[in-house]
């Protein structure tokens, strides 16, 4: 009985016999996905690599120049070439739709798929005549002139010159006639024929008040009333300003035929504080039949632009006096286009 009390007795859980689940290996799957993903970039970069390297195919720019726009399209799409159009207006009505310039050149070797600019035309950009009866010449002239600025070729519309003139009560330049007359279709490079009107023959105008006021003043008054004019320079006497007119003739408000000269003097001082240089600017202009829009503008030293006077001129001796400085440009032009530069140097240039 007490061997068997002693003796130890152990009892078994079932429980603890059955195996435990084994847990997953996370870091090794972790690792495969990366090893994976890295040799199938690996590959991806090699195959853009080697694509790179061997380039695309090369062909030759064809010549479409002179080709309506699909046939041009469809050539270049044989070669695997695409096209980047720009419009741009031509001389000619029967130009519409046709290639005037490509670039890349013809023949030019290009690998495919590049694109080629081509320049495709609109037509002529007018394609009637408009009327011009009642306008100014000049400014028909400069619309023209910005209208076919950019053509290498004879421009569309032009004029027949020398014009014919003819005294009528419409202000001196008005167009009178023209010939094509208005609305007549334009095919092709057109000659403009105009009767110009010369204004009222011996018209009387009256003159302006121009004595006593300053250089600046009085060549502003005179680019407003387009009174014929005449300059000449003094020394200034004692006690007058520097710059003024100091006399005009015909006197202020005077009945006088239009076209009439009214000579200006101008007094300017023997020496100047600031260093600048009093002159007259002189030029011949051609005689017109009638006066035409002149401008006479000081480029500075500095830089700044100064415009002296701005005025409908007939011809005859340009004059006009100025304070300057030294190494002034002075630039002459006649209807938006220069005719004339010189420089003002030191020296003074008085007409007593």
């Amino acid at each position: 009985m007490n061997m068997n009390r002693n003796r130890n007795y152990s009892i078994i859980d079932p429980d603890r016999e059955r195996k435990e689940p084994k847990k997953p290996n996370t870091l090794g799957f972790f690792l495969f996905i990366s090893i994976c993903l890295i040799i199938f970039v690996g590959i991806i970069a090699i195959s853009v690599f080697f694509a790179a390297v061997q380039g695309e195919e090369q062909t030759m720019v064809p010549d479409v120049r002179g080709k309506d726009v699909v046939s041009a399209l469809l050539e270049l799409q044989d070669k695997e070439l695409y096209p980047r159009i720009q419009l741009r207006y031509s001389q000619s009505a029967n130009d519409r739709g046709l290639i005037m310039e490509q670039d890349p050149p013809v023949g030019t070797v290009v690998k495919a798929g590049r694109r080629i600019r081509l320049v495709v035309s609109q037509g002529a950009i007018v394609n009637i005549t408009e009327n011009y009866v009642g306008r100014n010449i000049n400014e028909v002239r400069m619309d023209l002139q910005a209208l076919f600025t950019s053509s290498t070729s004879a421009p569309l519309l032009s004029f027949k010159e020398p014009f014919m003139y003819e005294y009528s009560l419409e202000p001196a330049g008005t167009i009178l006639q023209q010939q094509p007359r208005p609305g007549t279709s334009i095919a092709g490079p057109t000659v403009l024929e105009f009767v110009i009107s010369r204004g009222q023959e011996n018209a009387p105008i009256r003159t302006p008040v121009l004595a006593g006021l300053s250089i600046e003043d009085a060549l502003s008054e005179i680019g407003r009333t387009g009174v014929n004019f005449s300059f000449s320079l003094r020394p200034t006497n004692e006690g007058e300003r520097n710059g003024i007119v100091v006399s005009q003739d015909p006197q202020a408000q005077t009945s006088i035929p239009q076209n009439t000269r009214v000579n200006l003097v101008v007094a300017f001082a023997e020496s100047l504080n600031n260093g600048d240089v009093t002159g007259l600017f002189k030029y011949n202009v051609p005689r017109n039949p009638y006066p035409i829009s002149m401008e006479l503008l000081a480029l500075l030293p500095s830089g700044e632009r100064r415009l002296l006077i701005s005025v409908a001129y007939q011809g005859g001796e340009f004059t006009v006096p100025y304070q300057l400085p030294v190494g002034s440009l002075l630039i002459l032009s006649m209807l938006n286009r220069e005719i004339h530069r010189e420089t003002v140097i030191s020296s003074r240039n008085f007409s007593l």
